[in-house]
């Protein structure tokens, strides 16, 4: 400021330069002045009077400072002081002063063309747009933070052109993505309040961004910052989201696909105790709130939001949804918004239906969540805005979810009604509040029955049996019925257009209907009369809607009330009404404001209770209606009986065409199994192709081997060679061959030689046996024959096992022989494919002489196969002999030891009674010689002594 007093103070003291002059003198400085100092003292001093002298330094100092920005880039002071100096020019926030409203609105309007204008100058060189998108890029605070508020207030002018300037400059959007990062926080702050004004309204901008991770970093911001706890910031990054998503369909599928939806989940954890809210907490939850319908709106694409719906449900965030909306302590507006958030994920979406059904309310007993709603809507005590948005909640509820509407109107059948009166069921709810003195809610549980029965001809049938007690004595009425007699009452305007609603759904494609409020022989009379009179413009609308009930009783009536055809109701509008009167009244309904309103989208939202006149679906139903009635009106009768066979030539093309439906599903999925089987029989078509290709290619590789040995070994042994060719084609050489020939005569010269000694085993038994016929002769004789055959025996046990071992092995290779054999004979069928195609007629009957020598090898191998076979069964046989005949000796060996020791034994006793007898011999004979008698010698004596022994020797022998 030194220098702008010094530029001040060069005048005389009584003559004080004005502002212009003064701001003159410091745009000739920054324009002449060679040194930067002073540069930068003149820019710092026009920035000091730019909030006061706003149009003054804008007009002249303007193009000077576009022109610092170009030359003094190297200091980033001069910089800051004319980047800020810009951003007071264009920007349009006013100094607080104390000024009339008149005054102050008029300024207002002064600074915004002043501001505009300002943008227009500095935009209109498209190059001062990119220079300042360079300064972005600076790292240094005083020049980022002042050039982000400058593009900020430039957007906010004239948004469109800047955004298309942005938009065609080289990594423009890619630049400011960058302030995201930034680690100071007013930079980053002002950075989001930056792409907000950038993305407004811009669908290419809004994708570039979101391809450049801008939902990573906000909502990263948003986490750090706590959630719904956090402060401004977290509410600008919110309102950054919504830009980026509505009406975005590329966006809203990035989001979901990026796994995005399930990162807003923490966002609607609240606690138990949820008094006290920050106003600042209820913004940042109620643009959350607002953000998941973004993603869930009506208008998206169906199959979009579909998607993000049950996303929704997997990830947990419904439920979250649903744990607020039974939360107590949560201020009205917010829970308005979650029920209106709930209503939309839940939707035409039958497993977030499902979900919201089974939801109970914590209370004593546990209450369905759509009961405790129901009772919030017909109860008049609760805000407006809250009873609409539950009963949008209810409407979405049954939205394209037949399963839900039958459990409602099962609510109100006879069979179903709880008979204890303990619980309050929707359908109790609903009637409660379609007879209640409210207005609003008569008219909402109205539309909330219409719902119900909203493309179900099954339920609006069932709902004729639904009976009402009116008085203690009196009988009890039907629901049609009900409806009517308050109709026919002259309640309230809004009371009798929900009603007029309801009929018009419920007899609408019902003909069953039709018949029972046309038995009503009132119904008529009083209908004709409301369209008849000449009204105000309050019951218009009523007019208008029982002209609709009139005709759907035209159009859908089948005729089976004779005082109610077709043809006389005609008669009886043309009659009392008139056709042409009749056709305007119908009129007044579409032509009708409010019906304009309810027809834009789904969502009941009127400015007051007055204004809750029309239902959406109920618009829907009444544009398709309009033009069909209108030409029931005019035809005549004859018409209608060309209509009526039409339509039965109609219902029998329907049910042709319904049949050949069916044998179309039937031939389609026939054509599918044949489609499959194709595709079975294609792949192995395929692999049997690729093996004919593997076996053509060896049987090439085999041709190409035969070739070349054929020319190997030469013409002169070509019979030799032909054999020994298929021989190695096939795999096997003719060293195997002999091989297999010498070790069958091996075989042959070992069992020749078993054959030898089994037949000298043979003479040793038979030896053996007259051998033991002879044992009978003496004890010595006995016992050697006896040892003998026991010898012999354990020998011949030995032999018969080692012949076992060796008929094993010889049976053995006789298999290994047949396997062989059962080997050659495939591979000369293999060998015989490739010679019978492709040789000459010398090759073929080389090859069949050479199989049918192959073939009588084979049949010897057989033939001593067999023999072998044979041999082996009378070698068991012999070995079974011999075994009896080893038993046999075995007993008469245990004979023959009995034998002996029992002849032993009488030896024994023989010799004893001998030595006895000698004794008293001897003793005899000394008494003869003692008492002088004759006594033989000795010699006699010893001579018969010898005789004995030898006789006891041949015994003992």
């Amino acid at each position: 400021m030194n220098f702008l007093r010094g530029v001040m103070g060069g005048q005389s003291a009584g003559a004080q330069p004005s502002g212009a002059e003064t701001i003159q003198k410091l745009c000739d400085r920054v324009a002449s002045s060679t040194l930067l100092d002073d540069r930068r003292d003149a820019v710092r001093a026009l920035k000091s009077l730019s909030k006061k002298y706003r149009l003054e330094v804008g007009f002249q100092a303007m193009e000077h400072l576009i022109n610092v920005l170009q030359t003094d880039r190297s200091d980033s002071e001069i910089i800051g002081y004319a980047l800020d100096t810009l951003y007071n020019i264009v920007s349009n926030d006013l100094e607080e002063e104390e000024q009339d409203d008149l005054e102050e609105e008029n300024s207002q309007k002064q600074v915004d063309d002043l501001g505009r204008q300002f943008t227009e100058i500095f935009i209109k060189q498209q190059e001062n747009v990119t220079l300042l998108l360079t300064f972005l890029e600076e790292f240094d605070f005083h020049v980022r933070w002042p050039g982000v508020k400058l593009l900020t207030s430039l957007l906010k002018q004239q948004g469109p052109q800047v955004q298309q300037i942005i938009l065609v400059s080289p990594m423009g959007v890619s630049r400011l993505m960058d302030l995201l990062a930034d680690s100071r926080e007013v930079i980053r702050n002002d950075g989001v309040l930056l792409l907000q004004q950038l993305t407004k309204s811009n669908a290419a901008i809004q994708k570039i961004v979101a391809f450049e991770n801008a939902f990573e970093r906000l909502l990263d911001i948003v986490t750090d910052e706590g959630n719904s706890d956090g402060g401004i910031v977290v509410e600008d990054c919110l309102l950054l989201l919504q830009n980026l998503l509505k009406n975005n369909n590329s966006n809203q599928n990035f989001f979901k696909e990026g796994s995005y939806i399930q990162r807003m989940k923490p966002w609607f954890e609240v606690g138990d105790d949820n008094s006290g809210w920050s106003a600042q907490k209820v913004t940042n939850l109620h643009l959350m709130l607002q953000l998941v319908r973004v993603l869930v709106s009506p208008t998206n694409p169906p199959g979009a939001t579909s998607s993000c719906q049950k996303t929704m449900f997997h990830c947990g965030l419904l439920q979250q949804l649903c744990t607020i909306l039974m939360a107590t302590g949560v201020p009205a507006d917010i829970l308005t918004e979650t029920i209106n958030t709930v209503s939309e994920v839940i939707r035409g979406c039958q497993i977030n239906q499902d979900y919201f059904a089974s939801v109970n309310a914590p209370s004593n007993p546990p209450r369905p969540a759509i009961v405790v709603l129901l009772m919030s809507m017909v109860n008049e005590r609760q805000p407006f805005v809250l009873r609409c948005a539950v009963l949008y909640c209810f409407q979405c509820y049954l939205y394209k979810n037949q399963k839900g509407q039958g459990e409602i109107v099962s609510t109100l059948l006879p069979s179903t009604i709880d008979a204890t009166g303990n619980s309050v069921s929707a359908g109790q709810l609903l009637c409660g509040g379609l007879f209640s003195t409210d207005s609003v809610s008569n008219w909402c549980a109205a539309v909330a029955l219409a719902h119900a029965l909203q493309e179900n001809a099954t339920l609006k049938e069932q709902l004729l049996r639904v009976q009402l007690a009116t008085s203690i004595g009196n009988p009890p009425v039907s629901l049609l019925q009900q409806c009517t007699n308050i109709l026919s009452q002259g309640s309230k305007v809004q009371t009798r257009v929900g009603l007029l609603m309801l009929l018009c759904t419920w007899l609408s494609d019902c003909p069953i209907a039709v018949t029972h409020f046309l038995h009503n022989s009132a119904n008529i009379p009083f209908l004709t009369g409301q369209i008849a009179e000449n009204l105000g413009e309050e019951e218009q609308l009523v007019q208008g809607l029982c002209a609709l009930l009139l005709g759907i009783c035209i159009y859908y009536n089948d005729n089976s009330l004779e005082n109610c055809r077709k043809e006389k109701l005609k008669q009886l509008i043309e009659k009392r009404i008139g056709k042409e009167n009749f056709i305007e009244k119908l009129g007044f309904i579409s032509k009708h404001e409010l019906y304009s309103r309810a027809a834009q989208k789904p969502q009941p939202s009127f400015s007051s209770p007055d204004h809750m006149m029309f239902d959406h679906e109920f618009t829907k139903l009444v544009k398709e209606l309009e033009g069909i009635i209108t030409k029931a009106i005019y035809k005549s009768s004859e018409e209608d009986k060309q209509e009526e066979e039409v339509k039965k030539s109609l219902e029998q093309h329907d049910n042709i065409v319904t049949h050949y439906k069916k044998v179309i599903r039937e031939q389609d999925q026939q054509l599918e199994e044949l489609k499959q089987k194709v595709n079975t029989l294609k792949s192995q078509n395929e692999q049997l192709q690729t093996a004919v290709t593997q076996q053509m290619s060896q049987i090439q590789q085999h041709k190409d081997q035969y070739n070349l040995l054929k020319v190997q070994l030469g013409k002169d042994n070509q019979h030799h060679s032909s054999h020994s060719d298929m021989l190695q084609m096939n795999g096997i050489q003719p060293e195997e061959i002999s091989k297999l020939r010498q070790e069958i005569e091996e075989l042959k010269n070992k069992h020749e030689a078993l054959q030898g000694q089994l037949r000298e085993k043979d003479s040793v038994i038979e030896n053996m046996k007259s051998l033991q016929s002879e044992t009978g002769t003496t004890e010595h004789s006995s016992q050697i024959a006896a040892s003998a055959g026991l010898e012999q025996a354990n020998e011949l046990r030995r032999e018969l096992e080692a012949l076992r071992i060796q008929i094993q092995s010889q049976s053995s290779d006789i298999s290994k022989l047949q396997s062989e054999k059962q080997e050659l004979l495939q591979q000369m069928n293999t060998a015989s494919v490739p010679a019978l195609g492709d040789s000459s007629a010398i090759t073929a009957a080389k090859n069949s002489e050479l199989e049918g020598r192959l073939l009588q090898e084979i049949k010897e191998l057989k033939s001593e196969v067999k023999a072998l076979s044979e041999e082996k069964a009378l070698l068991k046989q012999h070995l079974d002999s011999i075994n009896s005949t080893v038993a046999v000796l075995q007993d008469e060996k245990s004979k023959l030891h009995q034998e002996v020791t029992e002849s032993k034994k009488e030896q024994d006793d023989l010799l004893v009674l001998l030595a006895d007898q000698d004794q008293k011999i001897l003793a005899l004979k000394n008494k003869l010689k003692e008492l002088g008698e004759p006594v033989e010698d000795e010699d006699d004596t010893e001579s018969g002594d010898q005789g004995d022994e030898d006789e006891d020797g041949e015994e003992e022998d």
